[in-house]
C-alpha cells in the first residue's frame, strides 16, 4: 500500500455525483467536498498507510465510514432543538481544531495540559461538535451547556474489563459509543474506582474509544502502562494522548514514564 494506491481506493469508495476530490501533493492529503453545500473533509493519507502496514487492514473501511458520516452531518441543520439529553462532552488533544469547517469557534473548556473538553450533539451513529453559533441558536449559556453535558456523561455505563499483568491490575472501559474517554470527566466514577486501588491509580485516554485505569503496584506496571497506551494511541481512529495521568484526591497529574522511572 502506498499513497497513490490509497488515494485511488478512497476515491472509488467515496465517489458520488455531488462530490469532488482535491489532492494536495505537498501535504499528501485528499479533500472530499459536497458540491451542493460547499462543505467537505480533508483526510491525511500517510497515517492511514502506516496503520494499514501495521496490519490494521480494516482502517480503509473505517476511514470511509467516518468520512461518510462527517459529510452527512455537515448536511444537517445546526438547530439543537430539544436535544438536551443528547449533549455530551468529548475529550480531544490540545492540538485539535478550535474552529468548525465553517470557521466558527467550537465550544470548549480546558482540561489538562494534554487534553481539552469539547461538546457534541449525539445524532445516533455519529455526533456533531457544538460551535458558538449553535449555542446562540439554542439560547444556552456556556455554563448551562457544560453542566448538561457533564450530567449526561455521568449516566453512561461504566462497566469495565479487568486484566492482571506482572502483579499490576488494569481496567478497560470500551463501549464504542464515542464517549469512552469522556468517562474521565465522571468524578463519582473515578472516586469509586480509587477506593479499590491498592497501588497508585493511573488514568489514560489514548484515543476516544477507550479509557484505561491502572492499579500500579510495582515498577514493571509503569513499563506495561507505557507500552499499552502507546499502542492504543497509534491505532485509535481519534488519538488523544499517549501520556497517562496519576489520579489522586480528584486531581489528574501527568506522569512521564522513561526507562522504569516515572516523574510527575
Amino acid at each position: 500500500m502506498d499513497i497513490k494506491k490509497l488515494k485511488g481506493i478512497l476515491q472509488g469508495k467515496l465517489d458520488k455525483p455531488n462530490r469532488t476530490f482535491t489532492y494536495d501533493r505537498d501535504k499528501d492529503s485528499l479533500r472530499i467536498e459536497n458540491t451542493e453545500t460547499g462543505k467537505g473533509i480533508t483526510v491525511a493519507l500517510p497515517p492511514i498507510v502506516s496503520k494499514w502496514k501495521e496490519n490494521n487492514k480494516s482502517i480503509i473501511d473505517e476511514v470511509v465510514y467516518y468520512v461518510e458520516e462527517a459529510l452527512n452531518v455537515m448536511g444537517t441543520k445546526s438547530d439543537m432543538g430539544s436535544k438536551e439529553k443528547n449533549v455530551f462532552p468529548v475529550i480531544r488533544s490540545t492540538s485539535f481544531a478550535t474552529e468548525s469547517n465553517d470557521g466558527i469557534p467550537l465550544v470548549m473548556d480546558d482540561h489538562t495540559a494534554e487534553t481539552r473538553i469539547y461538546y457534541a450533539i449525539d445524532l445516533g451513529s455519529t455526533y456533531r461538535l457544538i460551535d458558538e453559533n449553535m449555542l446562540k441558536e439554542k439560547g444556552w449559556s456556556h455554563e448551562q451547556m457544560k453542566e448538561t453535558a457533564l450530567f449526561n456523561v455521568r449516566g453512561l455505563p461504566t462497566q469495565m474489563k479487568k486484566d492482571e499483568v506482572a502483579g499490576n491490575v488494569f481496567y478497560f472501559l470500551n463501549n464504542n459509543d464515542g464517549y469512552d474517554a469522556s468517562r474521565i470527566l465522571n468524578d463519582a466514577f473515578l472516586k469509586k474506582v480509587s477506593s479499590d486501588i491498592q497501588g497508585e491509580m493511573t488514568v489514560s485516554v489514548p484515543h476516544q474509544d477507550v479509557l484505561v485505569i491502572g492499579d500500579i503496584r510495582n515498577e514493571t506496571g509503569y513499563d506495561v502502562l507505557q507500552q499499552m497506551t502507546m499502542s492504543f494511541f497509534t491505532t485509535g481512529n481519534v488519538p488523544i494522548t499517549a501520556l497517562s495521568f496519576v489520579y489522586e484526591d480528584g486531581d489528574l497529574e501527568p506522569v512521564f514514564i522513561l526507562a522504569k522511572n516515572r516523574k510527575k
